[in-house]
Parts: structure tokens; sequence; C-alpha cells
């Protein structure tokens, strides 16, 4: 069954790798991608090696629904694991098999790759590798790079030399993690930084992840970002070498805004950034560009909770909880009548009559997309009592199709494509209707050591 979007934007999925870990390879992957559950609710999925076996699990569904303990059982005592939470973008076709990680065999071994961002040129290299006899079963990007390197490990006849000569040809925006049965583990992360990508450890694990967060819920130390356009490569716990796959490091870095504005958890530090930290500013500088009259201050759950703190601390004025989140919804939730489709953000996000009643309420959240989603929040608002509702938006009017991850398709879906500030206001139902400025944003977030893809702002970069 397919369910209504609500208006937020949908990331690539998340990648979590490791080598080492005591036989318990496997479980710290599990672990860690259902702490990156947040970037991909659709499928998941666990390679792990077993001498010069490749096993793998996965399938469609959350990770503690994919990955039973059954499952757990069967992969243990592994010391090298990858694994995935991915989410499927709207257009795939075949949607199970574009599930990760995708297994690879070759006349000297096998690989498996988990892989996170979209990949330009996937159908040139796609085309290269049919002229050659290589056949593909699905649309996948992952299908793609597992059998390009598996290529290059061939013609290359060296496991490392393949792959460093594989990441050439890649073009778009990526983080990759590759586990050879020759007993390594690649960490790989686009030349320009458009995907983050982090690696830490403790004294017999290495592990690699799409988020700091996932390594500290591991018990593991987070170290340091993999740079942009740098390949690690791991073994048996330790990191062996580390090169920049195209010779240097690049001389221009374009990491998504998105990742401070949405996409990751509060509770990461990307590219010496504290994603906790970027947001809080973004509320701040909100308040001072977009005040407002009002007696109360609430963010939309959850990640218009730390811009919502910003705006209060900034302002002065008091922050309340706005709204109770139902986190027991999960992916089986259902829309039995059109009466109850209308009202589904209702029973995801519901007002706290006693904290907004008769007051004038200021509703921050991350960005508007499409428009529904809020306009319903700020309808729930009223019903719950709400005298006046000002919505303000820690991230600028969202304008472009972004095309490197977010699953937007045609700009004619983004409200702020279609419509002025004012009409935008009049069409959510809000009082009053403020967006951070391009250059608040990117102030707020100045502690980045990378440069920003701000693109679907302002078709720059």
């Amino acid at each position: 069954m397919d369910y209504p979007k609500l208006d937020k934007l949908s990331e690539e999925c998340a990648v979590f790798g490791v080598s080492g870990g005591g036989g318990e390879a496997a479980g710290y992957v599990y672990n860690g991608l259902i702490s990156l559950q947040h970037r991909g609710q659709e499928g998941a999925g666990i390679a792990a090696l077993f001498g010069a076996s490749i096993e793998t699990h996965k399938g469609e569904g959350l990770v503690s629904e994919v990955v039973d303990v059954k499952a757990l059982e069967k992969l243990k005592s592994s010391n090298l694991a990858i694994g995935h939470a991915r989410y499927l973008a709207s257009s795939k076709k075949n949607r199970r098999s574009a599930i990760q990680p995708f297994v690879k065999e070759y006349l000297t071994g096998r690989i498996a790759v988990a892989y996170n961002g979209v990949l330009t040129n996937s159908a040139k290299i796609k085309t290269t590798l049919s002229k050659k006899g290589i056949t593909f079963s699905s649309d996948s990007d992952s299908e793609a790079i597992s059998s390009l390197i598996a290529y290059k490990i061939i013609k290359e006849k060296n496991v490392e030399r393949g792959v460093i000569e594989a990441l050439k040809m890649l073009e778009g925006a990526f983080s990759l993690v590759v586990l050879s049965s020759q007993n390594k583990l690649f960490a790989v992360r686009d030349s320009s930084g458009y995907r983050p990508l982090c690696v830490g450890g403790d004294f017999r694990t290495v592990a690699v992840a799409s988020e700091s967060c996932a390594l500290e819920s591991c018990g593991l130390k987070f170290e340091r970002d993999v740079e942009p356009g740098e390949l690690i490569i791991i073994e048996d716990g330790k990191i062996t070498q580390s090169v920049f796959y195209k010779g240097e490091p690049p001389c221009k870095t374009s990491l998504c805004v998105f990742e401070y504005v949405y996409f990751a958890r509060p509770d990461s530090i990307i590219d010496g950034l504290s994603v906790y930290e970027a947001r809080f500013n973004m509320g701040a500088t909100l308040a001072k560009e977009s005040p407002s009259d009002a007696d109360v201050v609430c963010g939309v759950p959850d990640s218009g909770l730390e811009a919502a703190l910003g705006y209060s601390y900034q302002s002065g004025i008091p922050l309340v909880t706005g709204f109770i989140k139902n986190r027991y919804v999960g992916r089986s939730f259902i829309y039995p009548n059109q009466s109850q489709r209308e009202h589904v953000v209702r029973i995801k996000l519901n007002p706290l009559t006693a904290n907004v009643m008769g007051k004038k309420v200021v509703l921050v959240d991350d960005s508007i997309v499409r428009g529904t989603t809020c306009a319903r929040i700020i309808s729930a608002l009223r019903d719950a009592g709400a005298k006046e509702v000002h919505m303000r938006v820690s991230s600028p009017p969202f304008m472009h199709t972004c095309y490197h991850g977010t699953d937007i398709g045609d700009e004619k879906n983004l409200i702020a494509n279609q419509m002025s500030l004012e009409q935008i206001k009049v069409k959510i139902g809000a009082d009053s209707l403020g967006y951070i400025s391009l250059e608040g944003l990117k102030n707020s977030c100045s502690g980045c050591k990378l440069d920003f893809c701000t693109y679907c702002f302002a078709k720059e970069s």
C-alpha cells in the first residue's frame, strides 16, 4: 500500500560499517543502523563476511523489523560487516531490488556495497559495462557501483587499485562502504563532500557511519569526518591506508546544508559543527530577522524543536511544548477512509491545548515543502484555541529541485516555487510568515569546516 507523504524532504539513506568488533561486527552494525533509522525507514540490510563468503539479510521495513534475533544469530561471529537503512524513492520501479547491501561475485572474490546518495552518471556506467557483457537486475545505483568495482578489480588484478580506479569514474553525491572478501573494509566520501561520513572506534574496532551519533550509540569514540574525496582502507580493526582517490584534496566542497536543517540527528557532529548548535543558531537568527509579538514559542517535532529553543532564547518569548508526538504509529499506519486521511497529522502530532489556548503562538519548523502538512498543523493549533499563529521557518524558501538526493521530482511540487510569501501565508492559514535568509542560514552554520550546497534555495552551491 502507498501512504500519503507528509510535507518533508526525504534523504537517501544511511550506511554503517565495522572491522574488528571481537566477532560482534553484525551486532555493531545493527545498533548503528537503529541510531540512523531517521535517515531511512523503508528498507534495511546487513552483510557480514565469513571466510571468503558474504552472508546477507535484508528486506523492507524498519531495521528492527527486518533484522530479528534469528537473523542476528545467523550473522554472529563475523569480524567484518556493513549495513544500510534505506529511503526508497517513489520513482523506483522495483522497490525490493533496491534494498542494500548489494553483493557482487566475480572471478577472484566477492564484494558487498552499501551506498547513500545519487550517482549522476549511473546510466553511462551501466551502458559501458553492458558492452562488456555485464548484466543488471535492477535500476539501483549500488548495483552499478558494485559491478564497476568488481570489473576494475579483475582488470587491475588488485583489490585496492580496482576500487580506486572505479571511484575515479563515479560522479554525484555519495558516501559508500565496501566490504571485500579479502577481509578489507573501504569507506569513501564523494569528492565534493555532499554526503556526510565519519570514522571512529576503540582499541579493537574501527567503524564508519553516516553520522557520529551512531558511533557513540555503539560505545565507540568518534574520531573524525572522512574528508571529501577520501578513501579509507580498514583491516582487522585498524586503518591501514588513507588516500584521496582522485589524487589530491578537492579545491571546492559542497556539503548539503539540509544535513543541519533537517536530515541529521541533533546529537551528531558533522564536519566540525554540532547539528544541535546549528539549529539553535538558526532559531536565534530567525528571531532577529523575523520577530513576532507573541505569547509563546513552540516547535514542530522533531527537527523544529532546537530552532524553536533558539528563537525563544533570542526573543525572550517563553518556549512551550506545542504538540505531543505519537511515536508508536510505525509503518503499519493506515487511512481507512478519506476523513481519517485528512486528519493524518492529528494522529501523529496532536496540539497540547493547555499551552496554546487563547495564546498568540510562534510556530517554528525546519522547512515548508508542499505546504499541505503545515496548513493542517496550523489548523490544528486554531482548533485547540490558539488566538494567532505566526509561522517561522529555519530554512529559506525551498525553490528548486535537488539533483543530489531529495525526492521532490517536479519543481511544481514546491510551494515556494509557485507562490509569493503572501500567497503562501494565506494558503497555510498563518497570521504571519517568516523564513530565515540564506545569509542568516550560512552564518548559523559558520562553524562547519566545509562550504555548503544551497542550490535548492538559490540555484547556487
